[in-house]
């Protein structure tokens, strides 16, 4: 009995684990899609705003690849969903043969059991037949067969009606099914035709680039001199604030101790800090290649750029003490924030809300994205030492 009892719980808790993974699966996959499509509407408005201002062309290219990336992302978990569909179509359906089957096999051997009583209803026939017995022993079993006659018909009957409630709610929820699984056929469609709209508007981007080529390549060049001087001066900054001789360069004020605790604090919750603000990455980090001059190297990415929505708060990743607040030509305002012996950078801000000296918290308020020649980006930068991270390992 003990067993018996151990293996019902086991079952039950393994069947309570799984619902729950299902739910949580459910609910993942929920998410993931609503990310998906409010990036798309992200990138969608700054497109907008690109083409009231003449943006760059290769910002507008790489905009609406990410925009394609995330079509295909959207297709393939439609993709996902209708196979999920289809089983479960394919499991209620025969399930619902079953059922079926199950029903007009009771119904013929109701059928049967009416139409023996029937014959028998006269009850003088019944008596009569009783008494005809040889034994008192074969009488009593021929009273028991017409005493249970009537019970066994209104059983039969109630495990019809049962079933045959049961079979409608199966039919029922097998209507549903298809109707939601068509629905996100249609979805599937409609994303699919935007994705061709997409693609073809970035085979329109390609052959503008194509075709005016030392136009961009002059944007192009304008566009590296501003990353340099960024990165030089990143890296100055960083310099002095790691200076081994404890001195600010071209100051006598000694300068405070590396707080290594909050350095091994930040060092831990690596792949776990939260993302500065909520949008696409729409330029990672490395060297990379001009997407139409392949043999063209672009100025390398000590971050990453996320686009964002217009006026978003940008807040700080992890505890710190703000080392500076700068301007840079094509990046606005800047913050950089130091966590022991390591940094992050926030740029293209306004509304700055911290200044240097100041001490933050994680998700805390530094400021808010600015907009800069149509672009509503988000430059966000992590460094260990001297040497620039790529934040997306970082980031959760």
């Amino acid at each position: 009995m003990y067993r018996i009892l151990r293996y019902i719980y086991m079952v039950v808790v393994l069947l309570s684990v799984s619902m729950a993974a299902s739910a949580q699966d459910t609910r993942a996959q929920e998410e993931k899609k609503a990310r998906l499509e409010r990036e798309i509407a992200i990138i969608d408005k700054q497109l907008a705003e690109n083409a009231s201002q003449s943006s760059s062309m290769l910002t507008d290219l790489s905009l609406i690849r990410k925009k394609i990336s995330n079509r295909k992302a959207l297709v393939s978990e439609s993709d996902r969903v209708i196979r999920q569909y289809s089983d479960s179509i394919y499991l209620a359906q025969k399930e619902i043969n079953r059922l079926q089957a199950r029903v007009d096999t009771l119904t013929a051997h109701y059928s049967k059991l009416v139409l023996s009583a029937y014959k028998n209803r006269d009850s003088r026939i019944w008596y009569m037949y009783m008494f005809a017995s040889d034994n008192l022993g074969q009488a009593f079993r021929r009273f028991g067969y017409f005493r249970n006659l009537s019970t066994q018909m209104k059983n039969e009957a109630k495990s019809i009606r049962t079933m045959q409630d049961e079979l409608a709610l199966k039919q029922e929820r097998l209507a549903l099914l298809k109707k939601d699984a068509e629905a996100v056929k249609a979805e599937r469609q409609k994303e699919l035709d935007n994705l061709r709209k997409d693609e073809s508007k970035a085979d329109s981007v390609v052959k503008k680039l194509q075709k005016d080529r030392k136009k961009y390549q002059s944007q192009l060049a304008s566009k590296k001199k501003e990353i340099n001087a960024l990165n030089r001066e990143i890296e100055r900054l960083i310099a002095n604030a790691m200076n081994k001789d404890g001195q600010k360069t071209g100051s006598k004020k000694p300068k405070a101790p590396v707080d290594m605790k909050l350095d091994a604090e930040f060092s831990k919750n690596k792949g776990k800090l939260p993302w500065p603000a909520d949008g696409p990455v729409v330029s990672r980090f490395g060297k990379h290649y001009h997407p139409v001059y392949k043999n063209l190297e672009l100025p390398p990415n000590n971050g990453v750029d996320i686009a964002l929505a217009k006026g978003e708060h940008v807040k700080a990743v992890f505890d710190g003490v703000v080392s500076q607040v700068l301007v840079m030509p094509g990046y606005n305002q800047c913050v950089l924030v130091q966590h022991g012996n390591y940094f992050t950078l926030y740029c293209k801000m306004k509304n700055i809300a911290v200044k240097a000296g100041d001490k933050v918290k994680t998700g805390q308020l530094i400021g808010d994205i600015d907009t800069i020649n149509g672009q509503t980006q988000l430059h966000f930068e992590v460094w260990k030492g001297k040497d620039p991270q790529n934040p997306e390992t970082w980031l959760r």
